[in-house]
């Protein structure tokens, strides 16, 4: 493979890594400012924010370790927040979200997240990532009753390219999924246009009741269903995360740029399979370029936020979402392999990957994070002395 490839694999990899992230939640986020009384224009103000914290740290990170860390915004967080922050005001939220980024940091400082992660077996950490991707998969068969053509054409690529051309097999995906939606009306360019975004700045007022209804389940969300799974996916991949700086990094900078729009950053997990895979590089001690790769184009998707939200928003979602499972296909199957590797954990493995793979929700707490306790807890069990 000459140079010139690998540039284009990480680079292809990077790009669909921040896509799919940026895709996935943006209505999210949307919502989020409108329910704390926001506006369009504020909405754009914070993706610029969010996308140059996202890539400076992702490119920081991901250079100092020579590890593919990937930095994103919160997605269940904002989906908490839709209901959490409701009745309260802007300044409030902005409390809340420093409150939330301080314990992160914290939990940094202490080195306690660290600690536990690290007696987790590696075959756990496999079988709950296996279960946080299976639905993507899934869901690419599932969106064929949408957009048949399409999908059908995207999985039909990504086949031919991993026999023929492996090295372009994600692109392919990507540019024939956009040609044939464009050909056949699926794109809707009337909601494209250019406008540049702006800082605004909103003074954080501090409310006890705000940082305990907002604040407290931002941090417990972010770190369970975002870090949690963001760690597993770089142990699964026989990284060495550096947890513990990751945290101190991303909680200290969260505290200082939540007036403008930084809700909440942290580890991610499906985005930041997509550049440890092998399409993004088949050496594993070169994938931190594609993770760069991905920080260099959120720098560019938050200095064009406010015209992305319109580029994306004419996308079909069922493309966006179907384009995430097919370039997870190899990560899934990884997965599984590793997690069912070792008969001792056998059982453990399986009961992570089926709870984290369900809907299961309690405590306002994600499937995630009950996965790795039902994993543990099934490992102390049946464990033989």
């Amino acid at each position: 493979m000459t140079f010139s490839d690998q540039l284009l694999n990480r680079a292809t990899a990077g790009l669909v890594a921040v896509i799919i992230g940026f895709s996935s939640s943006i209505a999210l986020i949307y919502q989020v400012v409108i329910t704390l009384g926001g506006t369009p224009d504020l909405v754009a103000s914070w993706l610029l924010m969010l996308g140059l914290v996202m890539g400076i740290t992702t490119i920081g990170l991901s250079y100092y370790y020579k590890v593919p860390v990937l930095i994103a915004w919160s997605t269940t967080g904002a989906a908490l927040l839709i209901s959490s922050a409701q009745g309260y005001h802007l300044g409030e939220a902005i409390g809340a979200f420093m409150f939330a980024a301080t314990l992160v940091f914290v939990s940094g400082v202490t080195g306690w997240f660290e600690k536990i992660m690290n007696r987790i077996p590696s075959e756990l950490a496999c079988a709950m990532l296996a279960g946080v991707l299976v639905t993507f998969g899934i869901d690419v068969f599932n969106f064929m009753n949408e957009l048949p053509l399409v999908i059908g054409l995207m999985v039909l690529m990504y086949f031919l390219g991993k026999r023929f051309f492996a090295r372009f097999a994600m692109l392919s995906v990507l540019v024939a999924g956009v040609l044939l939606a464009w050909q056949m009306g699926h794109i809707d360019t009337g909601a494209i246009h250019w406008k540049i975004s702006e800082f605004t700045y909103i003074a954080p007022v501090f409310n006890l009741q705000a940082c305990i209804s907002i604040g407290l389940p931002l941090y417990i969300v972010t770190m369970t269903s975002q870090n949690l799974p963001g760690i597993a996916v770089l142990k699964a991949h026989n990284y060495k995360a550096p947890i513990s700086a990751t945290l101190n990094v991303t909680g200290f900078i969260n505290i200082l740029t939540a007036p403008f729009g930084t809700y909440s950053i942290n580890l991610a997990a499906i985005t930041a399979a997509i550049c440890m895979s092998d399409e993004a590089d088949k050496n594993p001690d070169k994938r931190y370029w594609a993770s760069i790769a991905a920080g260099v184009f959120y720098i560019v998707m938050a200095l064009c936020a406010a015209t992305l939200v319109g580029l994306v928003a004419s996308l079909p979602q069922a493309l966006i979402l179907a384009l995430a499972g097919i370039a997870l296909f190899g990560t899934i199957a990884n997965s599984l392999q590793q997690a069912l590797s070792s008969a001792q954990y056998t059982e453990a493995a399986i009961v992570t990957f089926l709870v984290t793979a369900s809907n299961l929700t309690m405590l306002s707490v994600g499937s995630a994070f009950w996965g790795i306790i039902a994993g543990v807890c099934t490992l102390m069990i049946t464990r033989k002395s």
